[in-house]
């Protein structure tokens, strides 16, 4: 019991960091409508721009930036394959994916780079963990509050009718090609800022850093909506998505302190996500359940 509060610091910070990403995939999966499996690579490319730019030297808030653009711009090709060329979502985003690999090794010229908070000023560290609850906190609420006022305008407006019906949203005039390379844009550029702090968070970035992110990030969503509810306003179903990955982290550490090995954490991870989406259909079949029973008493 000890040792399981005295990791929970470091569940809860790490559970913020990934929580940006959970509002990245929201944005794609649920206002967007698009089933984007960018995540995985733009969330490495996020690090391992972060970490590179650190080490050559530029300051840790340009460094984050960079990784943030490079995600970005990763959400970007996968747009321009999906509305330009026509090739259907899915695909796009594993293509993308696919590519980011080479990508992320080119740009960090192995498979893993170090960077020490000895040596440069990190934003976070797992040797501050206090420290980084605070900042992570600061990033979300921030990230929320310029989503919910971005959200709010007739650009933002335009991306959730696009989500919501392409057909309707094209016969308003609307450009949903463009809509959605934004939204995807946005998404990922959230995916990236969310790897360049894990990069940092933890000391380092991994050409493999991002595999299961998409799972991860599922998992917060769907998690926050089943815990919390979906009817919300659009700023509280962003804030479901962090707290949706910091209960998934506590639901993970609690797994492993009752002795799981970590081999078995993306068997986990992927029962968990299976769960969850199940509860509403479990939910359904109960209460049909029991008003049959009751038209038979």
């Amino acid at each position: 019991m000890d040792s399981f509060l005295s990791a929970m610091p470091g569940v809860i910070a790490q559970g913020l960091i990934w929580g940006i990403l959970a509002i990245g995939v929201y944005i794609t999966f649920k206002v967007l409508d698009f089933a984007d499996m960018t995540v995985d690579g733009s969330f490495s490319l996020g690090g391992a721009t972060t970490v590179m730019a650190i080490l050559a030297g530029f300051d840790v808030s340009i460094a984050l930036l960079s990784g943030v653009l490079t995600a970005m711009a990763a959400g970007y090709v996968t747009g321009i394959l999906h509305t330009v060329f026509k090739i259907p979502a899915i695909l796009s985003g594993i293509l993308t994916q696919l590519g980011l690999y080479s990508v992320n090794m080119r740009v960090m010229g192995k498979s893993t780079q170090a960077v020490s908070v000895d040596k440069y000023a990190l934003i976070v560290s797992i040797r501050f963990v206090n420290e980084t609850i605070v900042i992570a906190l600061i990033f979300v609420a921030a990230v929320i509050a310029l989503l919910y006022i971005f959200f709010g305008t007739e650009i933002g407006s335009a991306i959730r009718a696009t989500g919501c019906n392409q057909n309707m949203a094209r016969a308003q005039g609307i450009n949903t090609g463009r809509c959605i390379r934004l939204g995807l844009v946005i998404g990922n550029g959230l995916v990236g800022l969310s790897g360049g702090l894990i990069a940092q968070y933890q000391g380092f970035s991994d050409v493999n850093a991002g595999r299961g992110a998409i799972v991860i990030g599922l998992a917060a969503v769907i998690i926050g909506e089943v815990v919390f509810g979906s009817r919300h306003n659009f700023a509280f179903k962003l804030a479901t998505s962090v707290l949706g990955a910091v209960i998934y982290y506590i639901v993970i550490q609690v797994v492993l302190q009752l002795g799981l090995k970590s081999d078995y954490l993306k068997l986990l991870s992927a029962s968990i996500v299976a769960l969850f989406m199940a509860i509403p259909a479990i939910q359904s079949y109960w209460q049909n359940g029991k008003r049959m029973i009751r038209r038979k008493s």
